[in-house]
């Protein structure tokens, strides 16, 4: 077997771990802040466009949307047909993404400071080659 797999799953368990941590103070977890972040990138979307890009079961995704709705990050509107839903960040959201984005940065910056720039542009070369 390929210890670069069992690597992988390991770095990303850690790296999500680390991540809730520095996103507690914000009383959000780290598939929350996919959510956000995806949504916030693409101004709205509709929960659909939001697991197939986040590549998460619908299922998954319309508990956490349903999760933020209730902790008013998130608000969701009619789409065109009654069983679509489209999903934009509340004004809420819009006033306080700064704040994560800064923690997000900050968290980012750590778990990369001991990688080169060249480093990491390889890294996400070699991912993106997967």
């Amino acid at each position: 077997m390929n210890p670069l797999f069992h690597e992988l799953f390991q770095k990303s368990r850690f790296l999500t771990n680390v991540l809730n941590l520095s996103l507690k103070e914000h009383d959000l977890y780290a598939s929350q802040w996919s959510v956000l972040f995806c949504v916030k990138k693409h101004e709205e979307m509709s929960l659909t466009q939001i697991w197939k890009y986040l590549n998460v079961e619908a299922p998954t995704i319309t508990r956490t949307v349903n999760r933020l709705v209730e902790l008013g990050w998130i608000d969701i509107l009619p789409g065109v047909d009654r069983r679509e839903k489209i999903v934009k960040l509340s004004e809420r959201a819009l006033h306080k993404f700064p704040e994560v984005e800064k923690t997000m940065i900050e968290f980012e910056r750590n778990m990369s400071e001991n990688l080169t720039k060249e480093e990491e542009i390889l890294l996400l070369k070699l991912l993106k080659k997967m």
